[in-house]
């Protein structure tokens, strides 16, 4: 029997993700955007293009949210290219996880534009992406903990290097986890 896979590591609990939770509301919904958008781009993307390398769909996903930032199309666009394309190429990966925790997180990231509070799904399914690409798909959770670890700091890291000392319009973010 294959063994149960978590969809999204991390803890909502954990010091680290309060901390990440902190500063994400500390800054503008721009610099939360776009640090998002970034950061997967950067690193989640090449995760889901090295399984699915004819797939573009987390891509368009990533660009269309940021020309909604640079208002060049207007949400109901973005929308339905996050859910009826990088949605739907993470429903039809049932049998690679990797990329399909790299396709959700690439959605979460993209649909941040409209809900803020997406950017914890970045992390959790970027965390799953990250680790099962890096140790494969049969390790223990407390290696997969570690990696989730690992990756709140860097997306910390990340959002730290780009945050606004003293942000004048923060985003009022309503967490639900």
């Amino acid at each position: 029997m294959a063994k149960k896979l978590r969809k999204m590591l991390g803890d909502v609990n954990a010091p680290s993700t309060v901390a990440l939770m902190s500063l994400i509301d500390t800054q503008s919904k721009m610099t939360i955007c776009n640090w998002c958008i970034n950061y997967a781009e950067a690193n989640i993307l090449p995760i889901f293009e090295k399984h699915c390398p004819n797939d573009s769909r987390p891509r368009n996903a990533l660009n269309a949210a940021r020309d909604y930032l640079a208002g060049k199309v207007k949400f109901p666009v973005v929308k339905n290219i996050i859910l009826n394309e990088c949605h739907a190429a993470a429903r039809e990966l049932d049998a690679n996880p990797v990329a399909q925790a790299a396709a959700r997180a690439c959605g979460q990231a993209s649909a941040v534009v409209h809900t803020l509070s997406h950017s914890l799904g970045l992390y959790f399914y970027g965390a799953a992406a990250i680790a099962y690409d890096r140790v494969g798909l049969n390790e223990n959770a407390e290696v997969y903990n570690m990696i989730a670890e690992e990756v709140c700091a860097e997306m910390t890291a990340a959002l730290q290097a780009v945050a606004v000392a003293d942000e004048p319009n923060p985003a009022k973010i309503k967490w639900t986890c």
